[in-house]
């Protein structure tokens, strides 16, 4: 009997049941030279690999000489690749056999699975990902540093010496080398809540007893495993996509957490209505957080469209995020002055040698000229779309690993829940009297006017005789 201590972090090497004998006798027949599966030189991309086998060619041998329908080889090949005698060379996270030209190979390694050899292991994939790991493997990773501190400089180098090792190689043996590996700390340490085949008798994995937390991965893996049974649908991936959702927004949904520092409605006290102003200097946390969830949430946010422009003016593309504004200006403008805004919208962004000139492709550049014939609400929706998805795709995430946005992260308070009974009469009668009157509308709208007017008169061509003139009268 094996006991396991605390100091066990992944699944103890076992010994192999009785049944997986007859699998290793046919695993042994099929690597014969005469009348084993063909193995040949096959092309992964660009490179080679030696003695390479396909799956069709694999579920054919074992249809002939096991007496099988496809199904059931089919059945059997994934089998042998969950056990980890076959290990695939493209999709290395997904221990199943595919019956078409899918590249595979026969897994030679018989160690057994130490905990010291995965801990080499994942130092390697740490010094070659530059401190990048999978989450479950960094979580290991941390486990077996706590646990083997008193070794760890032995399995660094030992990791460096692989890793440079494996530099040296070929090509072609370093890719085999990698997919070999990696398949086979997949079969002898999967990542959590994963069923294994490995997972057998009393001493398995996961406890078939134990409830499962019920987080988005688990919904998650059991779409995904419906999918993969044949229930595939939109419906599942609707609801995929409804998790997903609800697992990001959850802690931002005031039905389901309280408002910080305190519910305005029931304690008559307005610091929640002042950390979130729109103009609110230092923003809080969960508002900053709230801007990395998607670039509609940061534009959504006047705040966060405050703090993107300062990121695009260092980075001198701040004309891309004013024709958008420009465009929704239009959008929901008074329809006499549309015309006149049409126009000069294109004069400053489209036209050729426009003071803030947008990047834009002929065909979107030649749908807009088309619709300035008869100017509309929503003709500069082709360009608009254009230039919104190029910040999608690309300056909102350089933004989010930029210094600004660290920065105002790093400066973002979190306000401590402050507890209110509303049966304390006295309270409410002194936050009413320390009530103070909020900014008015109208000076926000003036602010809101200055700040255009600014951004008109910069966006709008220099005199250089007139600037040089009044540098010679302060003279």
């Amino acid at each position: 009997m094996t006991i396991r201590s605390d100091r066990d972090h992944g699944q103890r090497c076992r010994p192999r049941m009785s049944c997986l004998k007859k699998v290793e006798a046919t695993v042994v027949q099929m690597q014969d030279p005469s009348t084993g599966v063909k193995g040949t030189n096959q092309k992964l991309n660009i490179t080679t690999i030696p003695h390479a086998i396909t799956g069709q060619d694999i579920v054919a041998w074992i249809t002939k000489n096991m007496n099988m329908d496809n199904d059931e080889a089919q059945a059997f090949s994934t089998m042998l690749v969950a056990f980890g005698y076959i290990y695939p060379l493209q999709d290395h996270k997904k221990l199943v056999l595919r019956p078409d030209g899918s590249l595979y190979r026969f897994q030679v390694n018989k160690w057994k699975a130490e905990d010291t050899d995965y801990a080499i292991y994942l130092a390697k994939r740490n010094i070659r990902k530059k401190g990048v790991l999978d989450a479950y493997e960094q979580e290991e990773y941390n486990k077996l540093h706590k646990w083997m501190n008193h070794k760890w400089d032995f399995i660094v180098m030992q990791a460096k010496e692989q890793y440079h090792a494996g530099k040296a190689r070929q090509k072609a043996d370093r890719v085999v080398f990698d997919c070999q590996e990696r398949a086979y700390w997949i079969v002898h340490r999967p990542p959590p809540q994963t069923h294994s085949a490995m997972d057998y008798g009393l001493d398995r994995h996961i406890d078939p007893n134990v409830e499962e937390k019920k987080t988005y991965d688990y919904y998650k893996r059991i779409v995904i495993y419906m999918c993969f049974m044949g229930f595939c649908s939109k419906s599942l991936f609707l609801a995929c996509s409804l998790v997903k959702y609800m697992m990001t927004f959850k802690n931002h949904d005031p039905f389901l957490v309280p408002c910080l520092p305190r519910n305005p409605w029931q304690t008559d006290h307005d610091s929640y209505w002042e950390l979130n102003t729109p103009d609110v200097e230092v923003p809080t946390k969960m508002r900053v957080e709230r801007w990395s969830f998607s670039f509609y949430e940061l534009l959504s946010d006047p705040r966060g469209r405050a703090d993107f422009k300062v990121f695009l003016k260092k980075e001198f593309s701040g004309e891309n995020l004013a024709f958008w504004e420009a465009a929704e200006e239009l959008k929901w403008g008074t329809a006499a002055s549309m015309s006149e805004k049409a126009e000069h919208i294109f004069k400053t962004f489209l036209a050729p040698g426009a003071p803030r000139w947008i990047n834009i492709d002929g065909r979107t550049m030649g749908l807009t000229v088309k619709g300035l014939e008869h100017p509309h609400r929503y003709v500069f929706d082709a360009a608009q779309t254009h230039i919104f998805m190029l910040m999608k795709k690309d300056t909102f995430y350089r933004y989010l690993k930029s210094p600004v946005y660290k920065e105002i992260q790093k400066k973002a308070i979190s306000p401590a829940p402050q507890f209110f009974c509303i049966c304390i009469e006295a309270q409410l009668q002194q936050n009413m009297r320390n009530r103070r009157p909020s900014v008015s509308p109208i000076i926000t709208w003036q602010k809101e006017q200055e700040e255009k007017a600014k951004a008109a008169a910069a966006a709008g061509p220099i005199d250089i005789k007139k600037l040089m003139a009044s540098k010679l009268d302060r003279k």
